[in-house]
């Protein structure tokens, strides 16, 4: 048993596709056409890191709901949690790319680690 995919629910396909694959380095693995449960048309989006076994849907919002959640899935905590092998290149790639942080890198027991926000504001642990 694996969890395959995680949902996060976005305001736009394509700058989240960007986000994920030009900021992050994930592989784009699927951009299919979809549709509701009601027949309106949408799209299904699947980002996953190089290697990795578990995608992240990307779900654009749909209704008022759902875009009240957008940057907040996880009510302001760390909800999300991105290990790589070289955490000093990968950081300064994400510095690079304008990407926002939270605070300064430390070490921690467990490794190197500083928090960041996606392209919708939830965030996540850069793990190194």
């Amino acid at each position: 048993m694996e969890i395959d995919l995680v949902t996060l629910v976005v305001a736009e396909y394509d700058p989240a596709i960007a986000f994920f694959t030009g900021v992050l380095g994930f592989d784009l693995v699927e951009d299919s056409a979809s549709s509701t449960n009601d027949g309106r048309p949408k799209r299904w989006v699947v980002v996953r890191p190089p290697g990795g076994r578990t995608g992240i849907l990307l779900a654009r919002a749909d209704g008022d709901r759902q875009r009240a959640a957008i940057g907040d899935q996880t009510a302001g905590r760390v909800g999300f949690f991105l290990r790589v092998d070289d955490f000093d290149a990968q950081y300064r790639r994400m510095a690079d790319a304008g990407v926002t942080f939270v605070g300064e890198p430390r070490t921690e027991p467990y490794g190197r680690v500083v928090v960041f926000e996606d392209i919708a504001g939830n965030r996540w642990d850069l793990l190194g």
